[in-house]
């Protein structure tokens, strides 16, 4: 298994490549867009997914590619990852999604920091913020239990989706919500909004762990003990 410090890394740098796509897509797609909202949206969310796909085929095998916190919370809360870990995986990744977002000022000739305007609040956006992060994970931990390899895959398609059928267009991460909040751009969240998705997002994310735990979690029990019994890793 790499070291910490390489796992952390890794999470660092794959939470910053998706905030610099995140952000930097936004930037070029709003200015090349006309004014068309809906068109700026869709350059947005492609990039988002499509980058995705790669970060997690890159980097899963050293980190488990969470870039994410609500992602570490939920294998915390299975206890595939150590508690100390998730600490460090979780300072990582803001700081890595911080990064991200500077550098995607800074390729675009902007201030790198800023503060959004742009208000992203109500029922309606945090209920979606809570589907979205449900959703997420649930990608995550039942496309695991039957083709680990499609993961990537998986997790790029839903958020491509969900950028559209929820109104909050799926942040889905604390971090990358705390990022957001420091670029006043297409994809920018006023500050003040963002304790509420961020607690809309942890509710997601330990639904989640609760329904894979009812779901798949007897069925992923016995194959790893038929993997130990039979002498093949875990």
């Amino acid at each position: 298994m790499p070291r910490l410090a390489q796992r952390a890394f890794a999470e660092w740098l794959g939470t910053a490549f998706l905030l610099a796509a995140v952000v930097g897509s936004g930037i070029m797609a709003q200015r090349l867009s006309g004014g068309n909202i809906a068109l700026a949206l869709l350059c947005n969310t492609i990039a988002t997914g499509a980058i995705l796909v790669v970060l997690i085929l890159m980097l899963a095998p050293i980190s488990g590619a969470h870039f994410n916190p609500a992602v570490t919370l939920a294998f915390a809360l299975r206890g595939e990852t150590a508690w100390t870990d998730a600490a460090i995986y979780l300072v990582a990744q803001i700081a890595g999604a911080i990064a991200g977002a500077g550098i995607a000022h800074l390729m675009f000739e902007l201030p790198v920091l800023q503060l959004s305007l742009t208000e992203r609040t109500g029922a309606g956006q945090w209920l979606a913020e809570i589907v979205a992060t449900f959703g997420l994970l649930s990608t995550i931990l039942g496309v695991r239990h039957q083709t680990p390899a499609a993961v990537p895959y998986a997790v790029g398609l839903y958020i491509t989706s969900a950028y559209w059928f929820t109104s909050s267009t799926s942040f889905a991460n604390p971090a990358v919500t705390l990022a957001r909040s420091l670029s006043n751009t297409f994809s920018g969240i006023a500050p003040r909004d963002i304790p509420a998705f961020i607690a809309a997002q942890f509710i997601g994310a330990i639904l989640a762990v609760l329904l894979a735990r009812w779901l798949w979690g007897e069925t992923m029990e016995k194959q790893m003990a038929a993997q130990i019994t039979s002498g093949e890793p875990v």
